[in-house]
């Protein structure tokens, strides 16, 4: 009988979670070069050289890759062999792993796990609890799956029961339109076919644990349905020419992952659960001997990508910031931002929402101002601010129109915007502007002062006034409600068609 000692157990789990916090998966870095290397559309080639920078940039500092830290989800496969010494539950020791690496104090994680999700929706401030499954199986060993997935990803996941004769390929393909950029892509599709609803989920979150091999693939040739499966999906959703960040390009999926099980004669249940540009995933495997610990990947490695602003950008003075410089801007337009931002996210906004409607006073003045949708990680040593990547702007779309009622200039976010707040957008002669998902060290190093001027109980959801230098964004939206998310991909998509582009990828 192989012994698993709780210690062992919750120190393998907070060294796995913090090393991937700011190591990426070598497979992805390679597969995200490769792209890079084969992307012609400027926009989407300027995205992916801020995601491999920053990727490096946090290997070498040990930061976060992304400001949303994610919520934990462990796969454990429990040799039947294996006794856990404790008198604590499993998801008791496991949590104990994830408290202890999300309250790192040399590189703390941004706490997002919230209880009584229905109602109060009160952090727990150290993430827990974890998302666990375990299976038990044959062996004397346990093998550990850890993740870390964020909201803007796990958002875009998509479920249906599909009739025995669908096509599975045609739901993906209009799945994926709909799933906007705010799942950050490149990144990878986990698609679960088969079992009952809940397993066809399951089967879709586990595949995602799985290498990227696609270039592999393709080069050998399918060896079975599922690989001709993942080829044809793959080549399609490439083809529809969403791009990197939704920009228009070539690599909108670096790879596709497929895991089926047996399901009932009038079903077919299909998940999928899309990984975005801040993948983070890691195994382990524990024999009785002490806690594992990850080797770290050579900054060798990385591609050689050293991602500096455009020369084609524009600079921005926000602190002098009118009407009539905001209507100049076109969509697609490159910015460099200079100057005093206010940030706020879901939980300022619905607190504003709530004062102007009992006629209370605003703590800042919004007019004339850029806001940034925003939950930064807590800064560590000289740091003025931890990685500070760019929310999901979707879920600010209800609050667009009483933002700009309040004379706000321009939003900057993640991601496309909705109808209703392009509409607001295009009335009040307005802007949206993008920052890159998965970029949020980069981003952070652009900021050069912080200090919060509203909301202090917020936490990382108060307002803050950030003081940039050279942030760079894409004019997303501009004043005319022109969207490059809406019409990039339809440009690429039709160059795809004709130059057979993907060919090369």
């Amino acid at each position: 009988m192989t012994v698993i000692k709780e210690a062992d157990l919750i120190e393998s789990v907070a060294d796995a979670l913090q090393f991937i916090s700011y190591y990426h998966p070598m497979d992805y870095i390679r597969a995200l070069g490769a792209a890079y290397e084969a992307e012609v559309s400027p926009a989407a080639k300027d995205a992916i050289a801020q995601i491999l920078t920053n990727s490096r940039m946090c290997a070498e500092g040990h930061r976060p890759i992304c400001q949303d830290t994610g919520i934990v989800t462990v796969f454990v496969k429990w040799g039947q062999d294996c006794r856990l010494e404790s008198d604590k539950s499993l998801q008791e020791v496991i949590d104990e792993g994830v408290r202890r690496a999300y309250r790192n104090p040399e590189n703390p994680l941004r706490a997002s796990i919230l209880a009584d999700p229905a109602f109060s929706r009160v952090n727990t401030r150290d993430n827990t609890p974890s998302v666990l499954h375990v299976e038990m199986v044959p062996g004397n060993k346990i093998s550990v799956d850890v993740a870390a997935k964020g909201g803007g990803s796990e958002n875009k996941s998509k479920f249906k029961m599909l009739n025995p004769s669908d096509s599975i390929v045609d739901w993906v393909l209009e799945m994926v339109p709909q799933m906007g950029a705010g799942w950050c892509p490149p990144g990878m599709l986990g698609i679960g076919i088969g079992g009952t609803a809940e397993k066809a989920a399951l089967l879709a979150k586990e595949s995602l644990m799985g290498a990227i091999d696609m270039s592999q693939l393709k080069a050998r040739g399918p060896r079975n349905r599922i690989e001709e499966l993942r080829i044809e999906i793959y080549d399609k959703v490439n083809a529809l020419g969403i791009g990197a960040q939704g920009l228009g390009g070539l690599s909108t999926i670096l790879d596709v992952k497929i895991m089926d099980w047996p399901t009932h004669a009038a079903s077919k249940p299909i998940a999928m659960i899309p990984n975005c540009a801040a993948t983070r995933h890691a195994h382990f495997t524990l024999d009785g001997s002490g806690p594992a610990y990850l080797e770290p990947p050579k900054l060798s490695e990385w591609p050689d990508v050293n991602w500096t602003p455009s020369k084609e950008a524009i600079r921005v003075d926000l602190d002098t910031l009118t009407p009539d410089v905001v209507q100049s801007w076109k969509h697609g337009d490159r910015l460099l931002l200079n100057g005093k931002m206010l940030t706020g996210r879901d939980a300022a906004h619905k607190r504003i929402q709530d004062m102007l409607a009992k006629g209370e006073p605003l703590p800042v003045e919004f007019a004339g101002r850029v806001i940034y949708y925003v939950g930064p990680v807590d800064p560590v040593g000289e740091e003025i601010v931890g990685p500070a990547g760019p929310t999901t702007a979707t879920r600010m779309d209800k609050f667009t129109r009483m933002m700009l009622e309040q004379g706000l200039l321009a939003m900057v976010g993640k991601a496309e915007r909705g109808p209703m707040a392009i509409d607001a957008i295009r009335e009040h002669k307005s802007a949206y502007l993008m920052a890159v998902g998965g970029a949020a060290y980069l981003v952070a190093k652009a900021i050069k002062g912080s200090k919060v001027v509203g909301f202090h109980d917020l936490g990382m959801e108060a307002i803050y006034e950030f003081e940039v230098q050279d942030m760079p964004v894409t004019v997303a939206v501009d004043a005319e409600g022109q969207s490059v998310h809406h019409l990039a991909p339809l440009v690429w998509q039709d160059k795809i068609r004709k130059e057979k582009l993907l060919e090369g990828v």
